[in-house]
């Protein structure tokens, strides 16, 4: 392996022809070159945008609404339904293949066999008998002295001799056509070279030629031409680029920034704290006195129960130990309204002066 780059070649010496056509077209191709580079990396960007926006979610999307619409249904369908059906009729066409099997083995097979003898024995071997002694020897006789003999006496002293004269005929003329191909060929060799091969050579060599080696040249200085107009159009549509959005930056996203910290973001603050959060401990405070309401009201209606139930039919050995566990649980808990909170002071020294 080589380390060492090798030195680029040597540019072959140009004309003046190639330099002053060179700088027009270089100028022309940047023209024409530069607002197209500009739109491609324009679709470039707002492809990227879209692929990462728009195409790239749907098809996550569509790819789980597949899997939730398509594959599941579809594999249920092969698990639950397709393989026990798949294995009934397995085991329904091994079962009639079976069947079929012993039904051959031990019923067609025989019979076949017998079939066979008898046809073999009581119908083909005496008709072909009949027919070797009664058809095929006679016929094989009368074709051997009928047509076999006279035909060979024909070919040996009739058409032998007529097809080696008409041989040495064909020959004679085929010899002559050649001698004529040959001469007409020749004449027609030198009028085709004389008539078109010189003239095309020369128009191919002073004509076709140096016409062909300036528009090679022109191609290929037109083909350079477009190789710079794209690198420069992409310079230039990257410093456009960098420059539109620095400027939309600067217009349009700082001002939004500066203004969602310093307006949005002290009265969203304020709002919550002079709102939001009164609300809701308001909510808390007005849930929480309703909840106490329908305990007490839910102990009210128990205690009622009770003491109807007490009064109509009176109070059962196992229903007084209730009642006294319930008592002494109730006493032992401080009621929901005596409960002490970060804004009151109720303790049991001020329950006692209170009293």
């Amino acid at each position: 392996m080589d380390l060492q780059k090798p030195p680029a070649e040597p540019r072959q010496p140009e004309g003046c022809l190639v330099v002053a056509i060179r700088l027009p077209v270089r100028i022309v191709v940047l023209v024409l070159v530069v607002p197209v580079r500009m739109a491609w990396d324009a679709l470039v960007v707002t492809g990227r945008f879209l692929r990462d926006t728009l195409l790239r979610p749907l098809g996550r999307a569509l790819l789980r609404l597949g899997k939730v619409l398509v594959i599941a249904p579809a594999v249920a369908l092969h698990r639950y339904v397709l393989t026990p059906l798949g294995q009934a009729a397995r085991w329904l066409a091994e079962g009639v293949a079976a069947g079929l099997a012993r039904l051959y083995a031990r019923v067609l097979t025989p019979v076949g066999h017998a079939v066979v003898w008898l046809v073999r024995y009581g119908i083909v071997l005496p008709v072909l008998w009949t027919v070797r002694y009664a058809v095929v020897v006679p016929v094989r006789w009368l074709v051997r002295y009928l047509v076999v003999v006279p035909a060979r006496w024909a070919y040996a002293w009739i058409l032998a001799p007529v097809g080696r004269a008409a041989a040495w005929c064909a020959v004679g003329l085929w010899r002559l056509l050649g001698l004529l191909v040959t001469g007409l060929g020749t004449a027609v060799y030198w009028i085709a070279r004389v008539l078109l091969v010189l003239p095309a050579l020369a128009l191919w060599r002073w004509v076709l030629v140096p016409v062909g080696r300036f528009l090679g040249v022109l191609a290929r200085e037109v083909g350079d031409a477009l190789g710079h107009a794209w690198r420069i159009a992409g310079h230039l549509s990257r410093a456009v680029g960098r420059f539109l959005a620095t400027l939309f930056r600067w217009v349009v996203v700082e001002p939004v920034r500066l203004v969602y910290r310093t307006v949005l973001t002290p009265v969203g603050h304020a709002v919550r704290d002079a709102v939001l959060k009164p609300a809701a401990q308001a909510a808390r405070a007005v849930g929480r006195a309703t909840r106490q309401a329908l305990a007490s009201a839910r102990e009210t209606a128990r205690q009622t129960r009770a003491d109807v139930r007490r009064l109509l039919f009176g109070e059962s050995r196992e229903g007084a130990v209730r009642t006294r566990e319930r008592e002494a649980v109730l006493r032992r808990e401080p009621s929901p309204l005596g409960t002490r909170t970060l804004d009151s002071s109720t303790t049991a020294l001020t329950n006692l002066t209170k009293d």
